[in-house]
């Protein structure tokens, strides 16, 4: 089930909300979390039991942290035990057939095939456990006695599936009481409605023409780069709507989950852009990574492979193939390049010309994004040539008219949406003695496209979904 589907706007949401609120107090966690697994099963029933032992063995592992403490022992062990025993279930559903398939070619060693999908949300859940036993390890956050009130900061569905990654401490105290308001509900169904526009109207629109371009039998150079534009804007506009619609769930349900983009591609350089896109990742390894590595109060030799080690992991969360770990490289070296080169050739000036920083940034990210979408790196070396015109036919064609002339609003749409501009114009309004009937037409209208849309086209899906 996914939250741009019909099934989710008309047949799950309503009932759970009115559950949920019809509930006393003390039931709503057991509501919810019911409704989670509820959610969970509807896609992929037998890995409930999956996420059912993960919950389990983190409650209890959390629990044994918080026991070895008041004895006056650290707890190491506990800790270390507890995250293995995550990242082991993580890499053998995950990487199992990549480890297999890079140690055949190797060392010639034959492992058993296994035919095994990916439990849908594996990531972003085992990522939390792990927030969770670090955090009550660290004194952060006390250890969750309440079994149903930590399975449910496991397997909430608002932010199962596709994040945002939330850190256990920044919702321990929400799991115990939270507002409930009229004001926050409203401001959640904005966030939702905003969200449900950015993924139906946006990405699903911007990733059929994607899909098009890159499926033709010859590309040119501007129907290359087309493809990357189209593909860029709408893994942004598909995983941003979603976090938007997440957090909107979540302050209906009266959780408060931090931003997880922030206009990213209105970044100057590259350090700024990683501020910006997934930011709960990005802060997840920050704190639980890059941090215990040393960061960056070591030598510049080690902050180099600090650095390396934590983009080499980011690139590896998000697939198991030698693609996404260069894509993670490829950002690493860039930020490196950042910090010890262009910064300091740069000192003084910095700010001084953000079109040319936002400009020089968009292209690096478009071109890291030919690893993200290619199935491997042969493909992705041959779609690079084709952006320079290596094995093009043509700096121009009838295809990349057609698709430019074609999909120009779409662009146009795109690209301001992409920008901090939309959302002055909107806080301008506000102004406006018609402020009330704007809001409440603009959000329906919205919504009603969204909902038309969805009922006319088939194709749905979310990008982060298969990581």
């Amino acid at each position: 089930m996914v939250f741009s589907s019909i099934v989710f706007l008309f047949a799950f949401l309503p009932p759970v909300l009115a559950v949920y609120y019809l509930a006393p107090g003390k039931l709503r966690n057991l509501v919810l979390l019911l409704a989670s697994l509820i959610f969970y099963a509807w896609g992929e029933p037998v890995y409930c039991l999956l996420m059912g032992y993960s919950i389990l063995w983190n409650y209890v592992m959390g629990l044994d942290i918080a026991r070895q403490q008041e004895k006056g022992k650290r707890g190491k062990g506990s800790l270390a035990l507890g995250v293995a025993v995550d990242l082991l279930i993580l890499g053998f559903f995950k990487y199992y057939g990549f480890l297999a398939q890079n140690l055949e070619a190797l060392l010639s060693v034959k492992l058993p095939a296994l035919s095994l999908s990916l439990p849908i949300g594996l990531s972003f859940y085992t990522f939390q456990s792990i927030s969770y036993l670090a955090d009550v390890y660290r004194g952060k956050a006390k250890s969750q006695k309440n079994l149903i009130s930590f399975g449910l900061y496991i397997s909430m569905f608002p932010q199962l599936v596709a994040g945002p990654i939330v850190q256990y401490a920044d919702v321990d105290a929400q799991l115990q009481s939270r507002e409930m308001s009229r004001s926050r509900f409203g401001e959640g169904v904005r966030y939702f409605v905003v969200g449900l526009g950015k993924k139906v109207l946006l990405a699903n629109n911007l990733g059929v023409m994607y899909r098009e371009i890159t499926a033709l039998s010859s590309l040119s150079v501007l129907s290359a780069w087309l493809g990357v534009l189209a593909y860029t804007f709408q893994i942004y506009f598909d995983f941003s709507g979603y976090s938007d619609m997440a957090i909107g769930l979540g302050k209906m349900l009266g959780f408060e989950f931090q931003p997880n983009f922030r206009y990213p591609y209105w970044a100057t350089s590259v350090t700024d852009f990683w501020r910006r896109w997934h930011i709960s990742l990005s802060s997840w390894f920050r704190e639980y990574v890059y941090i215990p590595l040393g960061g960056n109060r070591v030598s510049t030799g080690r902050h180099i492979f600090n650095l390396l080690v934590v983009w080499a992991c980011t690139g590896l969360w998000h697939g198991a193939s030698w693609n996404f770990v260069v894509w993670g490289l490829y950002y690493g070296l860039l930020l490196i390049l950042e910090k010890y080169v262009l910064n300091r050739l740069g000192k003084g000036k910095k700010g001084k010309l953000p079109v040319v920083g936002r400009f020089y940034t968009l292209v690096l990210v478009m071109i890291g994004w030919v690893f993200f979408f290619s199935p491997n790196l042969q493909a992705a070396g041959t779609y690079l040539g084709l952006l320079v015109g290596q094995g093009a036919v043509g700096v121009v064609d009838g295809a990349s008219l057609y698709y430019l002339t074609t999909g120009a609003v779409l662009f146009l749409l795109a690209a301001l949406g992409s920008t901090p501009l939309p959302g002055a114009l909107w806080r301008r309004l506000q102004e406006s003695d018609w402020w009330d009937v704007l809001t409440v037409t603009g959000y329906l209208v919205i919504f009603l496209l969204a909902v038309a849309y969805l009922i006319h086209d088939t194709y749905n899906p979310f990008l982060y979904f298969r990581f």
